[in-house]
This record gives C-alpha cells, sequence and structure tokens, in this order.
C-alpha cells in the first residue's frame, strides 16, 4: 500500500520564493556589470585602433586650431595613432560641436572645446542643439588665455582711453569683429562696450584668423583676438595692442596693460580650450586619453610651444573639468543677461 503525505504549505515559503528571486536577479546584475566592465576595459586596451578626428568649431588659423594641432601631433604618437584635426566653423561654433555630440561614443571624434560653444553658447541661444553639460563627456581642460584688444595702426589710436573717445565721437561708426555672434569674444566686446559707454557695429567671422585679416585690410577697427592671432601683427607693427581682458598682465606682452588697470577695474575675462568626447563614451577611454592629454601638456616641448602663444598650460581631471564648465556657464549667463545678448 503506498502512503502519500501531503506537506501543508508553510508562510514563510513565498519569501524564501521571493529571496531566491532576489538573489538571482543580483547575481545577473553582477554578472551583466562585470560584462559591461570587461567590455569597456578591453575596449581600452584595443583603443585606438584606428585614427582619431579632433574637430575645431572654428575655421583654420587662431588659437584653438594651434593648441589642437600641437596637442594631436604628440597625442597621436603616444597612442600610436594619428589624430585628424578637422575644421567645422561656422554658426557660433555650434556647427562642430553638434558634429560631435550626433558622434558614435567610441572616442574616436573628439571636440576642442571653448568657452565660445560650452560656456557661453548655452547663455545666449535660445535654442541650442546641444546640452554642453548632459550631451559630452569633459576629457581635459587644457589651456587658459586672455583676449588683446587690437586695432589697426593706422586708425591713429594709441591707448584704451583715445579709443574710447574716438567711439564716443562716431556712435556705431566703429566696427569690431568677433568669431560669431554669441561667441565669447562678442561678449567681451559687448562687456566691455557697456563699461565704456559706447556703441559700435558687430561685424561676425567664421574665425579670429578672418577677423584680424580684415582689421589688417582696415574693414574692421577692432577685434578682441586670441594671442596667436594678434601678437604677430603688434609686433610688425601693423596692429597696436590696446590692452588685455585678464586681471594680470601677459607674460609674452607684458606693456601691454589690462583693462582693469587703464579705467575699468574689476575687468576679468579669460578663455579656454579644453578636450570632451560625445556623452556615454566608456569612462576607461576617457581616462586613457585623459592620461595622455596630461602627458604631453606637461612635456618641456609642448609646454614652450604653447606658452610662446600666452597660452597657460591646465591640464585637469575629467571631473575637475565637468566641475569647471558648470561653474563658467553660471559666469557667462551672468554676463550675457548684463549686456543684454540673446541669439534665437
Amino acid at each position: 500500500m503506498k502512503c502519500c503525505f501531503m506537506v501543508p504549505p508553510t508562510s514563510d515559503q513565498p519569501e524564501l520564493a521571493d529571496t531566491m528571486t532576489i538573489r538571482s536577479k543580483c547575481l545577473a546584475f553582477t554578472f551583466a556589470l562585470a560584462a559591461i566592465l570587461a567590455t569597456n576595459n578591453s575596449r581600452a586596451d584595443e583603443y585606438p585602433s584606428h585614427p582619431i578626428h579632433l574637430i575645431v568649431p572654428y575655421a583654420a588659423g587662431g588659437s584653438a586650431d594651434s593648441t589642437a594641432r600641437v596637442l594631436a601631433t604628440r597625442i597621436g604618437k603616444a597612442l600610436g595613432q594619428s589624430i585628424v584635426v578637422e575644421n567645422r566653423g561656422g554658426a557660433g561654433a555650434i556647427i562642430g560641436a553638434e558634429f560631435v555630440n550626433k558622434s558614435e561614443p567610441d572616442g574616436y571624434t573628439l571636440l576642442l572645446g571653448q568657452s565660445g560653444p560650452i560656456s557661453i553658447n548655452p547663455a545666449v541661444y535660445k535654442n541650442l542643439p546641444y546640452d554642453p553639460v548632459k550631451d559630452f563627456a569633459p576629457i581635459c581642460l587644457t589651456t587658459t588665455y586672455p583676449y588683446v584688444m587690437v586695432v589697426n595702426a593706422a586708425l591713429g589710436v594709441k591707448t584704451l582711453k583715445e579709443f574710447v573717445a574716438l567711439a564716443k565721437s562716431k556712435p556705431g561708426g566703429l566696427n569690431y569683429g568677433t568669431t560669431g555672434v554669441g561667441a565669447s569674444n562678442h561678449l567681451v566686446t559687448e562687456l566691455f562696450a557697456g563699461k565704456a559707454g559706447i556703441k559700435m557695429t558687430h561685424i561676425p567671422y567664421r574665425g579670429t584668423a578672418l577677423a584680424v585679416t580684415d582689421l589688417l585690410a582696415g574693414q574692421v577697427q577692432m577685434v578682441f583676438s586670441d594671442p596667436i592671432s594678434a601678437l604677430q601683427y603688434v609686433k610688425s607693427g601693423a596692429l597696436i595692442a590696446l590692452a588685455v581682458t585678464s586681471k594680470d598682465r601677459s607674460p609674452v606682452a607684458p606693456t601691454v596693460p589690462t583693462i582693469a588697470e587703464s579705467g575699468y577695474p574689476g575687468f576679468d575675462a579669460i578663455a579656454w580650450h579644453g578636450i570632451l568626447a560625445p556623452a556615454n563614451t566608456p569612462p576607461a577611454i576617457v581616462a586613457k586619453l585623459n592620461a595622455e592629454i596630461v602627458k604631453a601638456l606637461n612635456d618641456p616641448d609642448t609646454r614652450t610651444l604653447l606658452e610662446k602663444q600666452a597660452i597657460q598650460i591646465v591640464g585637469s581631471s575629467p571631473e575637475a573639468f565637468a566641475g569647471f564648465i558648470k561653474q563658467d556657464i553660471a559666469i557667462w549667463k551672468e554676463v550675457a543677461d548684463q549686456a543684454r545678448i540673446e541669439v534665437r
């Protein structure tokens, strides 16, 4: 005779099933996470396996282009792959920045970012096609520099005071060039114009080098230029440097006064360069790029090349760069509001 024993359900069996389910899910998540980390590390070990493209969102020439090419040469050698510098200027650097934003987050398309497209554009554009905080992975803040206020020697002014007097005598009669509507040197110019109480006419260009070319030709009368684009012509006598925008004088132009010491206390505006990747680029690749960029910046030959251009070396961590960007956006938002600059 067969006997069957029925085991009555106990109240703790559902809890046991739930516990086992939770444990299974945790194990599955752990294995998945381990697989992701292993894949990322594998990608970083293999990276780069083909050329990298470094996008400069300005026309050729100028400090952004120069910095990109100096770094590309040295970082490319360290990584064992060429880094191709591409100039995609226009629309206040939006074209180049948006191109990188829409690229694959695999470390093969990078942005030579600057205060203009990353910090200033969100302060002045109503409908920006990218979010500088959410859509990019900061890799390294590389350099900073002041703007140099330069005029054509034929204008007949040698000091900032003389320029302001001339501008006041011709409201709207003097043209100034920038790298585009809402660009960093556009805001700097309007900030200065507001403090000086002058009115000028804005002429936008696709890059500083193009604006300086027209300044030399007399098509515009003043440009807040990056040092590399202007100082060679200051040395030749074709242009006159009236002031620098930093709080301290530039070591490569020690005889040029600051705007602050020329009658406008507290005036301090600098620009920067940094390298960014599209958001969601694997952290291991970001870390690898950061390490090589910092090494390149610490190389004595690299430092000499950049410092000759009145560019100061930084070399930050990705985390520090991310924090810097957020702070810089807040600063330029205040400047844009004060200057009442808005681009729709």
